[in-house]
């Protein structure tokens, strides 16, 4: 029987880990194998495999899109809270979403679309939902739709539920939480007006096919999600996400995360808060 404790050789790792990168670009460093072989112990013994070697067989080999699902959320971590990185939010409702708004009026185009790449338990995209109702002068002439995608399944059920904890939504302004979150015992439920904005869908960021698929957003955000990658991938995913842009659009990457050193198909533009990559 599987010792739940029992150590994993690297060399039992390392085919997990890149049949995982070459799936759905996740790349972990040796360094990080202690996270990977945690993950791989709580597998192998939820499917009572007799060991690492076993459960890369039933992973890679056998017709199981199941056990892929259930590894990917094993993996995936989900940090996240409604208002991360005020100041990028800030530049993107104050300075670059009226630029945009501005060109689209012009044109009398009134679509709106914004994709949180990986949208984790919904904070952001809701969050982006939130800025547009604050922000948007003739809200109601707008049609406005945010994708939220991420690969994990278990997650985007609880985002799609939108209720929150108290952690999540620390750094909601008082008023903006009494507008548009209800309480409910010790939780936030975040109100209808804004939830109906929003629609949740799994996306494997290097599933080709689906990617070609997703087109004519204005604004992307994909934040802390490349550093996960591998060099292949992050190109991959970067020029897909281009694909998926509007002419002018704009991508939104986190604090530590840069376009300029992956492709050169994005414009560096820099914000009095932020900076952002242009189409």
């Amino acid at each position: 029987m599987w010792e739940a404790e029992a150590k994993i050789s690297d060399e039992d790792l390392i085919p997990i880990r890149d049949f995982i990168a070459y799936k759905v670009g996740v790349f972990f460093e040796e360094k990080k194998f202690y996270f990977l072989e945690k993950r791989v112990q709580r597998r192998i013994q939820a499917t009572n495999s007799k060991n690492a070697k076993e459960y890369y067989r039933l992973l890679s080999l056998s017709d199981n899109p199941d056990e892929m699902t259930e590894f990917i959320n094993a993996l995936t971590t989900n940090e996240t809270y409604f208002f991360r990185n005020q100041p990028q939010l800030e530049s993107f409702a104050e300075e670059i979403l009226p630029l945009v708004l501005e060109e689209k009026e012009k044109k009398k185009d009134y679509r709106l679309r914004i994709w949180s790449a990986a949208c984790s338990s919904g904070d952001e995209p809701y969050t982006l939902a939130i800025l547009l109702q604050e922000h948007l002068k003739n809200y109601a002439k707008w049609d406005i739709q945010i994708l939220a995608t991420d690969i994990d399944t278990e997650i985007l059920d609880r985002a799609d539920l939108g209720v929150y904890d108290t952690r999540a939504v620390k750094d909601v302004p008082p008023a903006m939480l009494k507008k548009y979150f209800h309480p409910v015992s010790n939780r936030y439920q975040i109100v209808a007006e804004v939830k109906k904005l929003v629609s949740f869908r799994q996306i494997n960021l290097l599933d080709r096919m689906v990617m070609r698929q997703q087109r004519d957003f204005d604004f992307i955000f994909c934040r802390n999600v490349l550093i996960y990658f591998n060099d292949d991938a992050r190109k991959k995913v970067v020029n897909s996400l281009y694909d998926a842009m509007t002419p002018g659009g704009f991508i939104f990457l986190g604090h530590s995360e840069s376009v300029g050193k992956i492709s050169a198909v994005f414009k560096l533009v820099k914000f009095s808060k932020s900076l952002s990559y242009q189409k």
